[in-house]
């Protein structure tokens, strides 16, 4: 059985990375915290804050529903109350299709 590389995932994730991450400012994503209660990131003894890996799949939804979808703040809100198993199937499949996307990209670069 041939030896196969895991993917290492960081526990925390910073609040520079998360902005690195999603292309927003520090104040969008505590916006974000503030008003979205499924966002939930610990906070050191300096009060910064560490996002879990389940914290960043949260922000891609609210990201993604408002941003891409373009829906309303109160829209985005009853739409994650309302649907909460269905919206993260739906974004690990985006996901899914996101790393396809790269990877045929990647293919296409090579040939």
């Amino acid at each position: 059985m041939p030896y196969k590389e895991r993917e290492i995932s960081k526990l925390y994730y910073t609040m520079g990375e998360i902005t690195r991450m999603f292309e927003v400012n520090a104040s969008q994503i505590r916006f974000y915290e503030k008003e979205f209660d499924i966002l939930q990131p610990k906070k050191n003894k300096k009060g910064n804050r560490l996002f879990s890996p389940e914290d960043v799949e949260n922000l891609r939804i609210i990201y993604s529903l408002l941003k891409d979808k373009g829906y309303t703040l109160q829209g985005a809100k009853e739409y994650i109350k309302n649907n909460k198993g269905e919206v993260k199937e739906n974004q690990k499949v985006i996901d899914s299709l996101e790393r396809l996307k790269q990877f045929l990209l990647e293919v296409k670069e090579q040939l």
